[in-house]
């Protein structure tokens, strides 16, 4: 079987003339509290001289705080602070790269991401794009990009995603919304410090949570699982049981959603995500719904593909009193719903992986819209 960007790993060859796909891992973690403070020491190996900075792209959520103060800036450094109250676009990208283009002779040391998936994502991608000619938009898809990006570092401040151990960066588009799946996108080095995590809103973290718990159920319950995939993804399923289930302390909580985030971003690097997924892209394409809010309001309707995991969403739910957003969809206009319909259904890999080669007849135009129009 070749590997292109039309095609993700299915089960595990049994013929040993078939192609194991290759994924890249993250070379270099730390993890442990406190594990910040290493930065300075981390990054002070890879800086080529003073007049080529360290970028620390970091959630403004933090300005004014203490966390500023601790990023180890030197020589020409420069952290730019961004919102992360919008999904990560490619304009955003391109700008960010003219920006630093514009601003240093030198290539940068290095690209730092601080926050939580949308500003992994855009560290990723700019990290990319500063070695890569074009737009980032013409890099959405599957293995085209060609040039190693620079050195670029992945710390989140949140936890679920899985950002911080995917090959991918999600971005939306001028005309989708879709990751550049790459494999040099994967972060050189990533610090995992579960006290970076603390003061996180509770529907946030919710929410982000969730989108972890959702990797594993759509990772588990594919036809693409494999024993890679569901060696992390069981591990990860179970820890976040703990967390939203469970009853433990905070400092524990941190920790096991930390780590189930990591090992849910693992799983889904050997398989791929499902229906939740692919109908949340259509949320943040047309309405600039967040990913993990998207993928809650879209599982909870989701009884037929995953009768179990929503069972124990819906449980999770009750327990954390959280109220989902509702009527999102109810105002759209039928093109509208039918761009909405149109990206989710483009997402191939992943109702494939959902179910089966011959998806196309068991889903259709009409049952996507009526799952959106219950949102």
């Amino acid at each position: 079987m070749e590997v292109n960007k039309e095609i993700t790993l299915k089960n595990i060859p049994t013929k040993a003339s078939e192609h194991y796909r290759n994924f890249p891992m993250v070379p270099r973690v730390v993890y442990g509290k406190g594990s910040f403070e290493q930065l300075g020491d981390i990054l002070m190996p890879k800086r080529k001289h003073s007049e080529a900075p360290m970028i620390f792209l970091v959630d403004d959520v933090f300005e004014g705080t203490e966390l500023l103060r601790r990023i180890p800036t030197i020589f020409s450094d420069q952290i730019i602070l961004i919102s992360a109250e919008e999904e990560p676009k490619t304009i955003q990208v391109d700008a960010l790269v003219k920006m630093i283009k514009d601003q240093f002779v030198e290539m940068p040391s290095g690209v730092i991401g601080i926050g939580g998936g949308t500003l992994l994502d855009l560290a990723k991608a700019v990290a990319i794009m500063l070695t890569n000619k074009g737009d980032a938009s013409s890099y959405q898809g599957w293995d085209l990009v060609h040039k190693k990006a620079i050195y670029h570092v992945g710390i989140p401040t949140i936890s679920g995603t899985g950002a911080e151990v995917s090959r991918t960066t999600v971005l939306l588009g001028p005309e989708k919304k879709l990751g550049i799946n790459s494999d040099y996108t994967t972060f050189d080095q990533v610090v995992l410090d579960p006290e970076l995590t603390k003061g996180v809103p509770k529907e946030q973290w919710f929410y982000t949570g969730m989108d972890c718990y959702i990797h594993c159920i759509e990772s588990l319950t594919g036809t693409y699982l494999n024993a890679f995939s569901q060696s992390y993804g069981e591990k990860s399923l179970d820890l976040c049981k703990e967390v939203f289930l469970g009853n433990i302390t905070a400092d524990d909580s941190r920790e096991k959603l930390m780590m189930a985030s990591w090992h849910g971003g693992m799983s889904i690097a050997y398989s791929q995500v499902g229906v939740a997924h692919a109908m949340s892209y259509g949320l943040g394409y047309v309405l600039g719904v967040k990913h993990g809010i998207g993928n809650c309001l879209v599982f909870k309707y989701l009884k037929d593909f995953y009768p179990e995991g929503v069972r124990l969403f819906e449980e999770m739910v009750q327990k954390h009193q959280i109220e989902l957003p509702s009527g999102i969809c109810e105002n759209l206009t039928d093109a509208e719903m039918d761009t909405m319909i149109s990206v989710a259904l483009g997402m191939e890999p992943l109702w494939e992986n959902a179910l089966g080669k011959n998806w196309k007849s068991k889903i259709s135009s009409e049952k996507l819209r009526s799952i959106y129009k219950k949102i």
